[in-house]
């Protein structure tokens, strides 16, 4: 299989890194130079991190650099591609536009992906010639780390997109879930919830962000809590999807407004060095 990632921000890194590693020929395009270069040193900073880990060795780390590419057009990118999966920014009007331009580009069987946690794939796909071969690939942050890839079938989508998908999916290691094209599909719906509950707990003083993250850590068993979770994904992220959720499915998904402040004063989480907590240029937690 020839895979081409498009954006390589953190998810397409991501997704770009699980991919070679497994030993699919990938190609990773943005059309930024600064993010493509970006989303190169994560790539590499995975590998190196597995290595010190002990969880790869070094010749299977030069075999995964060697199957990924890094493609500033994409009209090359796209080339042969057996799958794409653009993991541009969460706006419709962007990814239409993105999935449309690939379209001709690629020959007639291959599957064109969106890694969209909210928004409709059914309307994404809408802007195919053949929305039938569009399907939702739902990856989680860290790609690297999380086990889930949630497959979202759209109104068109043909069983065998979804086939072509899964198989991609699990080649690289993941488990997979089908839903419905529904708003928030499964995990986003509840994780939004989750998380937004949690600031407005934080905003009445229920208790402090880090007693309620260790609370929904040790007393639910979560793996992350929901405030540093949100960090992870990204306040902004996290808003986009509350405001796509409130827009579908009511006023129960309405964002808290401490998290509305935060997004406004540009603590956005880990990639802007603070949100509720606050990280070194690594994206190590200080305080």
């Amino acid at each position: 299989m020839l895979l081409a990632v498009l954006g390589a921000g953190t998810m397409g890194a991501g997704i770009a890194y699980v991919a070679a590693r497994a030993g699919i020929e990938t190609r990773l395009h943005d059309a930024g130079d600064e993010a493509l270069a970006g989303g190169l040193r994560r790539v590499e900073g995975d590998l190196a991190g597995a290595v010190a880990r002990g969880k790869l060795d070094a010749a299977a780390a030069e075999a995964a650099r060697a199957r990924l590419t890094a493609v500033p057009r994409l009209e090359e990118a796209a080339a042969g591609a057996d799958l794409v999966i653009e993991a541009v920014v969460e706006d419709m009007a962007v990814k239409r536009g993105l999935v449309a331009a690939v379209e001709p580009l690629v020959g007639a069987d291959a599957v064109i992906a969106t890694n969209t946690s909210a928004l409709s794939v059914t309307e994404i796909m809408a802007a195919l010639a053949d929305p039938g071969r569009g399907v939702g690939m739902h990856f989680f942050n860290p790609v690297r780390a999380m086990r889930l890839c949630e497959l979202v079938i759209g109104l068109e989508t043909r069983a065998s997109t979804v086939a072509v998908a899964e198989s991609a999916a699990r080649g690289m290691g993941k488990e997979t879930v089908r839903v419905r094209d529904v708003p928030g599909f499964a995990t986003s719906r509840i994780n939004a919830v989750i998380g937004n509950e949690a600031f407005f707990m934080l905003a009445e003083g229920v208790a402090s962000a880090e007693d309620i993250d260790t609370a929904v850590r040790l007393g639910l068993n979560h793996p992350m809590g929901p405030l540093e979770m949100a960090d992870l994904v990204g306040l902004d992220v996290r808003l986009a999807v509350l405001g796509e959720l409130r827009r579908s499915l009511g006023d129960k998904y309405r964002p808290a407004p401490l998290m509305e402040q935060y997004v406004k004063a540009g603590r956005l989480g880990r990639k802007t060095g603070r949100g509720v907590y606050t990280y070194d240029p690594e994206g190590n937690r200080v305080s």
